[in-house]
């Protein structure tokens, strides 16, 4: 992948940094936890409650849905999101690790 060398990474690596861009973003924070209350919804409904024009929307779940953090189905002539509990499972067993690790620091300098 040119100059980011990604293949000199593991797929657990460049999965974690390609959920975490993701999310880099509050629209896309804001998304996901629409999402998380709504557990289903298509794009018009996330228009509707933020202060973004429907291309910009549009735009933000192509990016979650590229980084598996959701999942988009037809149903008629929409598509519906919701979230992908496998990759945010990853995502939470991640940061569970790096959590513990810091934990273990922590009460070896005590």
């Amino acid at each position: 992948m040119g100059a980011t060398k990604t293949d000199h990474f593991t797929t657990q690596q460049n999965d974690i940094a390609q959920m975490t861009k993701a999310l880099g973003h509050p629209a896309r924070v804001a998304i996901i936890e629409y999402l998380m209350k709504t557990q289903a919804c298509i794009c018009g409904d996330i228009v509707n409650v933020l202060p973004l024009a429907q291309p910009t929307v549009s735009q933000h779940l192509k990016e979650l849905k590229s980084a598996n953090l959701i999942k988009g189905n037809i149903e008629g002539n929409a598509i519906c999101y919701c979230i992908n509990e496998t990759t945010i499972q990853k995502l939470k067993k991640y940061v569970d690790h790096l959590a513990q690790h810091f934990i273990s620091k922590e009460a070896d300098q005590k």
